[in-house]
């Protein structure tokens, strides 16, 4: 469990946000999605055309990046359009960049049975 790394003052995100955030970047056709938004808005129509996906198969994607606060929604008459959610980005960056600025570890203490 993570919840003792995120759960400090210098680090807004909870262990279930974190969990949500690196869940949604574990799948290829999510990453796609992402890497599209880089600088951009799209429509769900275009996304599925580029992406060679049916609506209902990208829907079930774009839910999860948006219950991860990754992308932001902006509805339009009947089409929805997906732009990447930057300030969020940058705090699983933040997580990220603390954990590999961690002092070295410390030898651990040998278990009961091995001294």
């Amino acid at each position: 469990m993570v919840s003792f790394l995120v759960n400090r003052a210098d680090h807004p995100l909870t262990s279930e946000q974190l969990q949500g955030g690196f869940h949604a970047l574990s799948d290829p056709i999510r990453l796609q999605v992402l890497q599209l938004l880089q600088g951009r808005e799209l429509c769900v129509c275009d996304l599925c055309e580029i992406l060679e996906v049916s609506q209902s198969k990208l829907s079930f994607h774009l839910k999860t990046l948006r219950d991860a606060e990754l992308v932001n929604a902006r509805q339009q008459g009947r089409w929805i359009y997906y732009s990447l959610n930057s300030p969020r980005f940058q705090l699983l960056q933040h997580f990220l960049d603390q954990l590999g600025q961690a002092d070295p570890p410390e030898a651990a203490t040998p278990c009961a049975e091995d001294a």
